[in-house]
């Protein structure tokens, strides 16, 4: 009896997964995490009011979702200004990441990256049989101008580019890439993840026409608003693109718990001010943490902070597994030169005081 024919692009694809969560660590070591502070949540905690919407909710769990989600997309389209026929809603940034890679990419298509960024985009083009090309950081910052040069050399279908960055925190003037939007190679569409655009200075966001055709613009409901375990994010690009969206996306995949609690997260903008200030002051504090322990803290317009080590990636390495056993979830970069570093999440006061008395343990062990 022979088992499933498998196509010959999952075949040669490894099994593996971009990140390793918590909760797979804790299984494997048989120990909790006292302080969760690797996975860029939001500790804070959602709007009271978008934890309400979710209990109301939750008696109606026995029905689908709204497959349109029209509520949430006509409350986007009036928050932002635009139409709904400009949005679309999918299972946070990485289930829209991988509609559009399974719209757009076919075996041998190129993409083009920054060696070190967000995984998960190279996961999904993968899969789908395209080919990766990747160009530097520019210091701390990924480069632009040299993506869509690379694009150009290649015929690259995508570009992707965070604004603000993960995994180092950096942040480009939302000006710097309007005025390059127009460069972008024909037939190339600029994914412009913006993540953590909520928690940036004002002026990060880069203003345009949301019908360009070169650029999609994703944003989700998992960082500044506090709902990653919801799974809801959303994309606005040209109508033409986000109707394309139809033809591929699971119409059910976002439930509609979520899309309440969305809605309700949008309408609380007090709350993502207190949410703001929450993560101003927790930034600080590792900062200072890292500091007090010989480590330099980078610039950062999102919800972590990535610490300089000042050694190499065995000592990050290390560092990281000294953490986990005082009871610290932490991760770092995986790429040279920025793998010298370590990331922290920011948490809640009683997080960071487990993390201050941790991590001078953690060197201590790590130099012992």
């Amino acid at each position: 009896m022979t088992g499933p024919r498998y196509t010959a692009l999952v075949n040669a694809l490894p099994a593996t997964v971009p990140f390793v969560g918590p909760e797979t660590q804790e299984r494997a070591t048989g120990r909790k995490f006292t302080a969760r502070l690797g996975a860029n949540e939001n500790g804070f905690g959602a709007s009271p009011k978008a934890l309400d919407a979710l209990r109301s909710a939750s008696a109606g769990q026995w029905m689908y979702g709204d497959p349109e989600n029209h509520d949430l997309r006509h409350a986007l389209a009036a928050f932002h200004d635009v139409l709904p026929e400009n949005i679309v809603v999918g299972e946070g940034i990485d289930g829209l990441l991988g509609y559009l890679a399974r719209m757009l990419i076919e075996p041998g298509d190129r993409v083009v990256t920054s060696a070190g960024a967000y995984p998960t985009f190279n996961y999904h083009v993968a899969g789908f049989g395209g080919q990766i090309e990747t160009v530097p950081y520019a210091g701390m910052h990924e480069d632009l101008p040299a993506l869509i040069a690379r694009a150009k050399e290649v015929d690259a279908k995508l570009i992707y580019f965070a604004n603000p960055d993960n995994p180092m925190g950096s942040w480009r003037k939302g000006a710097e890439i309007t005025a390059l939007l127009d460069s972008v190679p024909d037939g190339c569409l600029l994914v412009l993840d913006e993540a953590y655009v909520e928690l940036a200075p004002e002026g990060t966001a880069a203003a345009y026409p949301v019908a360009h055709p070169k650029v999609i613009r994703m944003r989700t409901f998992s960082k500044g608003y506090g709902l990653a375990g919801a799974r809801i994010g959303y994309a606005m690009g040209a109508p033409e693109l986000i109707q394309n969206f139809d033809k591929i996306r699971n119409h059910f995949g976002v439930n509609r718990a979520s899309q309440a609690a969305a809605l309700a997260a949008l309408a609380d903008q007090d709350w993502l001010r207190k949410l703001r200030a929450d993560i101003s002051a927790a930034r600080a504090e590792i900062t200072r943490i890292g500091a007090e322990n010989g480590l330099t803290a980078l610039p950062s317009a999102t919800n972590f902070v990535t610490l300089d080590c000042h050694r190499d990636a065995d000592f990050a390495k290390a560092l990281l597994a000294a953490l986990a056993e005082q009871g610290v979830f932490a991760r770092m970069p995986f790429v040279a030169p920025h793998n010298q570093c370590i990331r922290i999440s920011c948490g809640r006061a009683e997080d960071l005081r487990i993390l201050q008395d941790a991590l001078p343990k953690a060197l201590a062990a790590v130099a012992a």
